[in-house]
């Protein structure tokens, strides 16, 4: 496994998982710890001193990724049993999911929580990431304890004519500027809840449902918005897993699979005219699907960023080998 990048999960359905066999559980358990004097304090300072000399950056509400639990975990096996019985019943009545529905297999619950861009730049971007790590292993026997862990999204987007899209990032990005990335980005906690400010979001105002609908949502946004692709031209995302970014110290990120009714060269013309996040990328470059099966042993690999090597990797793991 290339050292940059590590697999959180795993779809064990060769296909990927669809939204409905996915479930979040949202609580303060999930949060950041917060650091002891005077080092919680810095970060803000430091985030004060960044908003002066950048005035055009913002603080931004997050999901924190705290952990998954697949349904063939045995641990709250018992619980998580009677709490879907009930929620089945519930979800019936409404047109949801149904029991046949739980007996597919494969499905994963998101164990989630809040954080924000500025705790994500004062921990998992910040040059103490590694002392922090170390300190929440010390303290409270989790190296992830003290950091952001803002959960991203990436999308293996595939053509009309088998083709696979990635992105030259620009040079005015914050992260991986001049890398080929896919295209993706983050699930936003404001899209939950849009009629209360931001600063004033918590965890009592999201339900859960609705931070699924925006996890599945938010990679097709982030391809119509970074590739200038019509929503009706994408098709239902499929969860290939969970991949960690150990450049930013472990940050995790949801990777899907997405189809394009499009081929490579009407996405071309589609990206070309520009999209709301043009200036996000400065060039489209398209693999097939055998230049896509031997990356990992070409030059063009070390021009990946790690996001984009995480989604690749899931999807080599979950869509060929399984297949």
């Amino acid at each position: 496994m290339d050292p940059e990048i590590s697999i959180l999960y795993c779809s064990p359905c060769p296909q990927g998982i669809p939204q409905r066999r996915v479930r979040v559980q949202l609580s303060p358990m999930y949060q950041r710890r917060s650091l002891p004097p005077p080092l919680e304090e810095q970060i803000l300072l430091d985030w004060e001193e960044r908003q002066r000399k950048q005035p055009w950056v913002f603080n931004g509400a997050k999901f924190r990724l705290h952990s998954v639990m697949s349904e063939g975990d045995k641990a709250n096996q018992k619980e998580e049993a009677d709490q879907n019985k009930e929620r089945i019943k519930n979800e019936s009545r409404e047109g949801g999911e149904t029991e046949s529905d739980m007996d597919e297999g494969g499905g994963l619950t998101l164990h989630l929580a809040l954080t924000s861009y500025r705790d994500f730049l004062g921990t998992n971007w910040s040059g103490e990431a590694r002392a922090l790590q170390e300190r929440g292993a010390q303290e409270h026997g989790d190296t992830e304890a003290y950091l952001a862990h803002p959960l991203g999204v990436g999308a293996a987007l595939q053509c009309k004519d088998g083709c696979f899209v990635l992105l030259r990032r620009s040079h005015r990005v914050g992260e991986a500027a001049g890398l080929l990335d896919v295209p993706g980005g983050h699930p936003e906690p404001k899209a939950v809840a849009p009629n209360i400010p931001e600063e004033e979001l918590s965890l009592e105002v999201l339900k859960p449902d609705l931070v699924i609908g925006e996890l599945f949502y938010s990679i097709l946004a982030e391809i119509r918005d970074e590739v200038n692709l019509p929503l009706s031209t994408l098709s239902e995302p499929l969860l290939l897993g969970i991949a960690r970014n150990h450049i930013s110290a472990g940050r995790p990120s949801a990777e899907f699979y997405v189809r394009c009714s499009l081929t490579s060269e009407e996405v071309k013309e589609r990206y070309l005219q520009g999209g709301l996040e043009a200036h996000e990328s400065t060039e489209i470059i398209f693999l097939d699907r055998e230049e896509l099966l031997t990356v990992e042993n070409s030059e063009m690999w070390k021009e990946l960023c790690p996001s984009a090597k995480g989604c690749v990797k899931l999807y080599l793991l979950v869509r060929e080998q399984q297949s």
